[in-house]
């Protein structure tokens, strides 16, 4: 019962270190999906709706870093912010922007090889309707992004999801310092391992609660229940 009650303490009593976690978590699961979205949506239209010689091979890298452990991508991050490395000068390491980074290096492919499944899928009725209008080569892929908008928001939101859900990649790269580079899913980590459970079960609430909506938004979108976003 005493553990119950702390745990509700924790959610609802505005605990200064809780609020920081799911800070810092919400700030950079968001900036990495914008970030990654940014790249990886025009880069999915581009793979998804031309026929280049090499396709296939860019495919396969795709699904291939699709599956990229995030321990390896976050070695592969360590490896170049470090003080030895090509971008040590920056001292971005163990700070939230490497954190960021190493996300963006997990889920642009995600966003790539989902987005170029939705695009190539509806690529040939699109193009036929955007040569008929005339449209340049540019505002053609402008259009296919329009057209397919319901589909790629999905595709947002499970790269959000799976940005928040991120431990390995980030637990490199950001150190889990405390009040600086503290996520929720490393807090859960640390907080289990020295047996302080209300503090892990308070922040795995939270984190559920998070993934339950992401999918919920993800499992609306898909079913067409949303028209107009």
């Amino acid at each position: 019962m005493d553990s119950i009650i702390r745990v509700v303490e924790l959610l609802f009593g505005a605990d200064p270190e809780l609020r920081q976690i799911i800070g810092v978590t919400l700030r950079m699961s968001f900036s990495s999906t914008v970030i990654s979205s940014l790249l990886g949506i025009p880069l999915g239209v581009f793979i998804g709706s031309t026929e280049f010689r090499g396709k296939q091979g860019v495919l396969r890298l795709t699904n291939t870093l699709m599956g990229l452990p995030p321990v390896v991508g976050g070695l592969i991050v360590l490896l170049i912010l470090s003080r030895s490395g090509p971008l040590g000068k920056l001292k971005l390491l163990y700070t939230v922007t490497a954190m960021v980074v190493a996300q963006v290096v997990l889920i642009t492919p995600i966003i790539t090889g989902l987005t170029t499944n939705i695009v190539s899928l509806r690529a040939p009725q699109i193009q036929e309707t955007a040569l008929g209008m005339g449209l340049s080569r540019s505002k053609q892929m402008l259009y296919t992004i329009y057209e397919c908008r319901q589909q790629l928001i999905s595709t947002v939101l499970a790269g959000f999801g799976r940005a928040i859900a991120e431990v390995g990649a980030v637990s490199i790269v950001g150190g889990n310092v405390q009040y600086k580079t503290r996520v929720m899913t490393t807090a859960i980590m640390l907080q289990t391992n020295m047996g302080h459970f209300e503090f892990a079960i308070a922040l795995g609430i939270v984190l559920l609660v998070i993934s339950f909506v992401i999918n919920a938004l993800v499992q609306r979108l898909q079913g067409g229940k949303l028209t107009d976003v």
